[in-house]
């Protein structure tokens, strides 16, 4: 019953920012709230990082789960997307050019990385007055899910156009569904992960700022950081590979950005796969945006 409770508490933000009357300029004000609320997690994370207690003794299981977590849930979308493609080919999915050179950029997630070491840094300094609040994850997530469900209003997709896009659906199915198995089989693994543990840390799609978040809130900031690095890997390499894997299957270059898809790797996947795949990008992001808060919400409500 707890569970539930909790689960109420921290989701209740994004649906009443979703059913918020919506402006442009509503819109506009959260997603630049988004962008500066960001820093400010990554940088709380960071310093509850740097007081852990003997985390130099930690550092190789956190490379250890970091790793394993990574193969898992990137690879296990990866390969089911492919095999899906080759199944059920897009009609309609151009594929790019053998020649084109791909636009990597990622000057985003090295920021994010550099707030998460001041935020470790500062932590070193800081008299312990100046600590955050124990529950300042918490009221940080709150207002992370409030503004986002503002940004999703915003984006002039409803849940009836992403759901009636047929492919889009088969593909954030297939894409949610072994992403959470590849959780229960990283909990079969470790003695010491849950499988509602597995589940909760795979459900974040590559949402890096909610993951740390959650994460860190419902099982120490040990398992945030390993959340939160996870889906920034993720990142980074959907960067960097979208261009080479979208030569293959589109499916799976869409599934490798998760979540990001939606918003950071979209002019990437545009660029990569060309005008006729948005409609499909936009139906899988908007599905996987809507749903990945309250997965991660759910199983981390078990802890």
């Amino acid at each position: 019953m707890q569970g539930i409770i909790t689960l109420l508490l921290i989701l209740t933000p994004m649906f009443v920012g979703f059913a918020l009357p919506n402006s442009k300029k509503s819109t506009h004000l959260a997603e630049r709230g988004l962008n500066y609320l960001v820093f400010i997690i990554l940088m709380v994370i960071g310093m509850e990082l740097g007081l852990v207690d003997d985390l130099q003794h930690k550092l190789a299981n956190i490379a250890l789960y970091l790793s394993v977590l990574m193969v898992l849930t990137i690879g296990s979308g990866l390969m089911a997307l492919v095999v899906f493609d080759r199944m059920s080919p897009c009609q309609y999915c151009s594929q790019q050019s053998p020649t084109a050179k791909p636009n990597v950029s990622i000057h985003g997630s090295l920021t994010q990385i550099l707030c998460l070491a001041m935020g470790f840094i500062i932590a070193k300094f800081l008299p312990a007055t100046w600590h955050p609040p124990e529950k300042t994850t918490t009221v940080l997530l709150m207002l992370l899910l409030f503004l986002v469900g503002i940004s999703l209003k915003g984006s002039g997709v409803s849940l009836k156009q992403a759901l009636l896009n047929k492919r889009g659906l088969q593909i954030s199915s297939i894409f949610v569904g072994v992403t959470l198995l590849s959780g229960v089989l990283f909990a079969l693994l470790f003695d010491d992960v849950s499988v509602a543990q597995g589940l909760a840390l795979s459900s974040s799609f590559g949402w890096y700022s909610l993951s740390g978040t959650i994460m860190t809130d419902a099982y120490g900031v040990v398992w945030g950081s390993v959340a939160l690095l996870n889906d920034l890997g993720r990142e980074v390499l959907a960067l960097i590979f979208i261009p080479w894997v979208m030569r293959h299957s589109s499916s799976a270059a869409i599934g490798l950005g998760g979540v990001t898809s939606l918003d950071f790797t979209l002019p990437t996947l545009t660029q990569a796969g060309g005008a006729s795949i948005i409609p499909l990008v936009i139906s899988f992001g908007f599905i996987t945006n809507l749903i990945s808060p309250v997965l991660m919400v759910f199983f981390a409500s078990f802890s």
